[in-house]
């Protein structure tokens, strides 16, 4: 690959939970969600990762990289967070909202969720969007990785829908986008399952598209690229052609988040002392992940 540039054009202020980087020379941008404190979608991730993926979208993909106007064909979706691509919904900010009863705000982040895997699924650009999984994908992740043309991921990948846990049900997207791929009765077995996949069971199944060997996603994103950069127009095409043929709308997936929000709303106490034990999981796996990564940087030093 050609130079690649940090890209941050879309505001005066300047993204705050994701970097964002564009590669030349096969017109790649690249959107590294570094949410915080967890990384899972915070209403800063989603709102940054919306405001970059619209602007592509209103100039058809072409932006300044380095002084030229350049195209944008393809559009990534991937983690800065080693071993996390992303653990889905707020569910600090869901606990809050469901205690109060406070349905619009359930409802407004719920949205914000349905935008963004939209416009990802729907980029209205001649630009393909490639979500490359590297690591733990779950909820809400593994829906945003579910909305892209491709799914790239690596074998020690782990997938799931853990919603059935706490009584709930993915609703950004999981039955809509898996029921397209591999039929609802696969899709419908899976949500109500719970169940943790690996990417190479995935990959069986048909949710994964490219298969990569640990620690080499990035490698066979590139190959991929390469391998189907001079078909990229068929490409396109028969992406728009699939949508024809099963269709999908934004419509379907407001009113089933909306499903989603009066079942959350109905969570018994039980069920959120559940949700409270899944986000302390993920705080510590998210500090047994600093610590592994200081440990990296520590004896890389030596």
């Amino acid at each position: 690959m050609n130079a690649v540039v940090e890209f941050q054009q879309y505001s005066n202020v300047g993204f705050e939970q994701i970097r964002t980087c564009f590669d030349e020379e096969y017109g790649v941008m690249w959107s590294f969600m570094r949410p915080e404190p967890r990384p899972c979608f915070t209403q800063t991730a989603l709102q940054d990762l919306l405001l970059q993926h619209t602007h592509l979208e209103s100039m058809k993909g072409r932006v300044v990289s380095q002084g030229n106007f350049e195209q944008t064909n393809y559009l990534i979706l991937a983690s800065d967070v080693q071993g996390i691509f992303n653990l889905g919904g707020d569910l600090t900010a869901f606990q809050e909202a469901i205690r109060a009863q406070a349905r619009n705000e359930l409802l407004s982040y719920a949205k914000l969720c349905i935008d963004n895997v939209w416009t990802f699924h729907n980029m209205q650009a001649p630009i393909t969007t490639i979500s490359l999984v590297q690591g733990q994908a779950m909820g809400g992740g593994f829906e945003a990785a579910l909305s892209a043309h491709v799914m790239i991921a690596e074998k020690s990948a782990q997938m799931g829908l853990p919603e059935v846990l706490f009584n709930l049900f993915p609703g950004m997207g999981a039955l809509s986008f898996l029921s397209r791929k591999i039929g609802m009765q696969a899709a419908e077995a899976m949500v109500r399952s719970g169940k943790i996949y690996t990417a190479v069971e995935l990959h069986e199944m048909g949710v994964v598209d490219v298969l990569a060997e640990d620690g080499q996603g990035e490698k066979a994103l590139h190959d991929w690229i390469r391998k189907n950069h001079r078909s990229l127009n068929s490409f396109q095409a028969i992406q728009r052609a699939k949508q024809r043929v099963n269709p999908l709308t934004v419509e379907e997936l407001y009113e089933i988040t909306e499903i989603w929000v009066d079942a959350a709303l109905r969570l018994n106490e039980r069920d959120l002392k559940i949700m409270e034990r899944l986000v302390r999981a993920q705080d510590r796996k998210v500090a047994q992940q600093e610590q592994d990564v200081a440990a990296q940087a520590i004896a890389q030093a030596f």
